[in-house]
């Protein structure tokens, strides 16, 4: 494949497309695990390479439970992507985090039920490490970028990804809380799982569209009043990922590059031929 980008960009919920991308072309990419969720949109952001990618189809046609996210990671990993902006639209478990507050996660917590969240598998088996699941480089650029366009921004705190595609319900906001929990999604698992799995930087922009239904003052949450707020999110969100691929792509300082090192336990002899030929693009470097 000769289309290739160094910085893949995944857009949530209200963000379909990314503005101010030059030479563009639209990408179809065929993965071992079926086809992403679309086309990836190949081209030129503030001079960077970028590859963008909506998380559940222009239109909104894919649940989180339904997302294709092993075929998502792997197609942006094909493309040559090292590193992976998510914008994900949040639910708010603190009171200091206001709807429309942007908020750079640093833990998650898992809460979904049956989705894969692992490449690995029939015939070969990998423990890499996840404590800590996003990229503190890549974050902390996704932060002062932010802080510099005047977004409120929140560095760290804990994300809680549950099933959905429904709400939760007032005893387990409550419950989140209480385990001292930020923000409340549906998408950031196994998305950063399977980014450390595929070696690539990935931080999560949050946006916060409303307080989760615990806030018993503000109006309960409702898809209306989501993509609302998502929406007056968009412009600042944009803003903030045109200035962030300029640094992300200067350097890779972080270890995320080799977080299959030593973290794959199966001899090599004994892989599956077929397995070592649909994920040469993820273990090639270290298995023959």
């Amino acid at each position: 494949m000769t289309t290739t980008a160094q910085i893949g960009i995944i857009g949530g919920s209200g963000l379909y497309q990314m503005e101010g991308m030059s030479e563009v072309e639209e990408v179809q990419v065929e993965t071992p695990f079926g086809p992403p969720s679309d086309a990836l949109v190949v081209g030129n952001l503030s001079g960077v390479r970028v590859a963008f990618l909506p998380r559940h189809g222009r239109g909104h046609r894919i649940s989180p439970t339904e997302l294709p996210v092993r075929a998502n990671i792997y197609a942006l990993k094909s493309l040559g992507v090292q590193r992976v902006i998510s914008i994900s639209a949040v639910g708010s478990l603190r009171e200091e985090i206001r709807p429309l507050d942007l908020v750079i996660p640093d833990q998650l917590i898992d809460r979904t039920r049956g989705r894969v969240s692992t490449f690995f598998g029939g015939g070969i088996v990998v423990h890499a490490a996840f404590a800590d699941p996003f990229c503190p480089d890549l974050s902390q650029i996704l932060h002062s970028t932010g802080q510099a366009v005047g977004a409120r921004m929140h560095l760290g705190g804990t994300y809680v990804v549950m099933e959905g595609p429904l709400f939760s319900t007032r005893a387990e906001s409550n419950l989140y809380r209480s385990w001292g929990a930020s923000v409340i999604g549906m998408t950031g698992l196994p998305e950063a799982k399977l980014c450390r799995e595929a070696e690539l930087c990935y931080a999560t922009l949050a946006c916060a569209t409303d307080y989760d239904c615990w806030h018993e003052s503000e109006e309960t949450v409702s898809v209306d009043v989501i993509v609302a707020n998502l929406l007056r999110n968009v412009a600042t969100s944009q803003e903030i990922i045109r200035r962030a691929v300029v640094l992300a792509a200067q350097s890779r300082p972080c270890g995320c590059g080799s977080s299959l090192a030593n973290a794959i336990i199966t001899t090599p002899s004994l892989i599956p031929a077929g397995v070592k030929r649909d994920l040469r693009l993820l273990i090639g470097k270290y298995v023959r």
